[in-house]
């Protein structure tokens, strides 16, 4: 471990924004081609596929990554345990994945459609991004963070390379299933370059040589329960409404998530941003905290930097939805007066995008002093709150419903979990700090209110965009609050 945990734990979540920043800019891009290629149906269709996929990757995954980083870095042989997660690993996502496969080409209203063949093709992705990330945590716990940053961005360069390729022969807004096809073809090669180069860049690391510990592998698995259904409840109220669209509104839900998927793919970035900062914190705080250090500081700089990244992206999203949506995707996509757009959801969600930073928080402090109960408990309240509300609203409101549900869903969570954490491991914050943060996110949103009657195109958009995080960056430095942050 660095000598300096911070700067250490600042130099790796940089490499994981920097990868993040890249490959979310180069999935906007994708964003925008398959919004440009596709039809909206078509479109529908290409976001149920990975909406419904969403779900049961999570239940393949079943914890196994946030173990692994813990155990992992404990281990005297890292080798070993790394071996068995790997194996696990293969199991769940046999299961897991191979049950979401039946139901696709089981449900009724489904057939004849082109979903359960998109979902088939679209399979790849979860399950290729999966085993890489049995690699990921060697990286995570050794602190070679670039080599995730090389994978990454190389996963993403292939599929919008190959995506781009079909749009520029011409392809636009195709009803064609052939065209939505090989568009989520594109996905599943890039995800296949990403395990190639993980496992190529992690056996350099950790070696990876996959054995039968039946002991440990209950053990692993008894700790990876908790956080597999931790995971299950936040897919639930996070993912699970673009299938409940796809089942409640059968007569429209092609369309209904050609507008609310996009978004969602929008939103993603946002929601990745607390998880890249945890992780890479998560081994340092594991450690100090079972050796009984005090973890208030370190604890203060992650609430903060979480704080700082997500009202930052939170307040565009309020404030510029529309021209953020004209940007990423087409005018098609914009709310007119008969019907909401794209744009309606962006800004209905952008409260969620603060308070799931918080809950992500909350769910990584419980979990490294083992109070998965009340966590696990509490999660699965906010998971059937969820279920009910959207079996209730969307068939009415499609996905306004939906947007809805995730607002009272995530107020409930922050409102249940953000104390119990804060008492299990208390947080070194000061007031004035606070106050720093609320001056910059204040100032912030009067300069997009300023701006706004001036965006009124794609590329007023990105100099707007250009202009103000400039000045953000100039306020940042100049008002000392860079300070208080680790790096």
């Amino acid at each position: 471990m660095n000598a300096n945990p911070a700067r250490a734990i600042a130099t790796s979540t940089l490499w994981q924004i920097g990868s993040h920043v890249v490959t979310s800019a180069l999935a906007i891009i994708m964003v925008k081609l398959v919004a440009v290629g596709l039809s909206k149906e078509m479109a529908g269709h290409y976001n149920t596929a990975y909406g419904y996929l969403q779900l049961f990757a999570i239940l393949a995954d079943f914890g196994l990554y946030s173990v692994a980083v813990r155990e992992v870095s404990r281990a005297e042989n890292r080798s070993r345990v790394l071996s068995v997660i790997f194996l696990l690993r293969l199991l769940t996502i046999s299961l897991s994945l191979g049950g979401a496969l039946s139901i696709a080409w089981l449900v009724p209203h489904w057939q004849g459609t082109p979903l359960p063949l998109s979902i088939s093709i679209a399979l790849f992705v979860p399950a290729f991004t999966l085993l890489a990330g049995v690699m990921r945590s060697a990286f995570q716990v050794t602190y070679r963070m670039h080599y995730v940053f090389i994978a990454e961005v190389a996963q993403r360069i292939v599929s919008v390379g190959l995506i781009g390729l079909l749009v520029f022969t011409g392809i636009r807004a195709s009803a064609d299933p052939t065209v939505l096809w090989l568009f989520l073809s594109t996905g599943s090669v890039g995800a296949l370059v990403l395990l190639l180069l993980s496992f190529l860049f992690g056996h350099r690391l950790i070696p990876l040589r996959p054995h039968w510990d039946g002991a440990l592998i209950r053990r692993v698995f008894a700790q990876a329960a908790p956080f597999g259904i931790a995971y299950l409840c936040i897919a639930v109220y996070r993912q699970f409404d673009i299938t409940l669209i796809a089942n409640l509104r059968p007569h429209d839900f092609d369309v209904q998530n050609a507008y609310y998927g996009f978004v969602l793919r929008i939103l993603d970035v946002t929601y990745l941003l607390p998880t890249l900062l945890l992780n890479s914190a998560l081994p340092e705080l594991s450690r100090r905290d079972a050796q009984g250090r005090d973890t208030r500081k370190l604890l203060g700089y992650v609430l903060l930097t979480l704080l700082l990244l997500t009202t930052t992206i939170a307040l565009f999203a309020a404030l510029w939805p529309r021209p953020l949506i004209r940007l990423l995707t087409t005018e098609a996509y914009l709310a007119t007066a008969d019907h909401p757009g794209a744009d309606t959801a962006l800004r209905l969600l952008a409260l969620p995008m603060v308070l799931n930073s918080l809950v992500t928080f909350s769910f990584y402090v419980l979990l490294t002093r083992g109070r998965w109960k009340p966590l696990v408990m509490t999660l699965g309240c906010g998971a059937i709150f969820s279920l009910v509300l959207n079996f209730l609203l969307i068939p009415q409101w499609g996905f306004v419903g939906a947007t809805w549900t995730s607002n009272f869903v995530h107020v409930f969570l922050t409102i249940a979990l953000l104390p119990q954490a804060l008492r299990t491991m208390p947080v070194s914050l000061p007031r004035k700090e606070l106050l720093q943060w609320i001056l910059y996110s204040a100032f912030q949103a009067v300069l997009l209110w300023l701006l706004l009657p001036f965006v009124t195109s794609p590329l007023r958009t990105i100099l707007g965009g250009a202009f103000i995080g400039l000045w953000l960056v100039v306020f940042l430095w100049f008002s000392g609050f860079r300070k208080a942050l680790p790096f």
